[in-house]
């Protein structure tokens, strides 16, 4: 008499929020939250860019205005991190769109193509940083 095999049932692991910090995410999975982040943050910030945007337009006094709120450090900071944004949304979206025509879905490939995504954004927001700091 022929025994029927088992098959093993498909293993679930539901975490709980205490066991975040442990959890071991692949680089695809942090990138895909990151770009989740940036648009949000550009999204969130979208009033504070449009009215930078109007008062670098607007005439020369609103300007000089302008001038003035970005030469503070925590504004900075802030168009800093919106820039950090922009890149990695931009960086990301088109690894997600070559994802999409089936370019480099393997495993191996797709953490290849996070971290190059990571570390691209990274290095123009740190080129732009240097700009806007006046370091460069």
């Amino acid at each position: 008499m022929a025994e029927a095999v088992k098959q093993a049932r498909p293993e679930f692991r539901n975490i709980h929020v205490a066991q975040l910090a442990r959890y071991r995410l692949p680089w695809a999975g942090k990138v895909s939250i990151l770009h989740r982040v940036s648009g949000a943050l550009m999204f969130l910030l979208l009033p504070f860019v449009l009215f930078l945007f109007e008062q670098s337009v607007t005439s020369e006094i609103s300007f000089a205005r302008f001038s003035s709120l970005l030469s503070n450090g925590f504004v900075k900071l802030v168009v800093l991190a919106l820039i950090w944004g922009y890149l990695h949304h931009f960086c990301a979206g088109i690894r997600f769109l070559l994802l999409d025509l089936h370019v480099g879905v393997s495993k191996p490939a797709s953490g290849k193509s996070a971290i190059t995504v990571l570390v691209v954004s990274l290095l123009l927001t740190l080129i732009f940083g240097l700009k806007l700091f006046g370091l460069f």
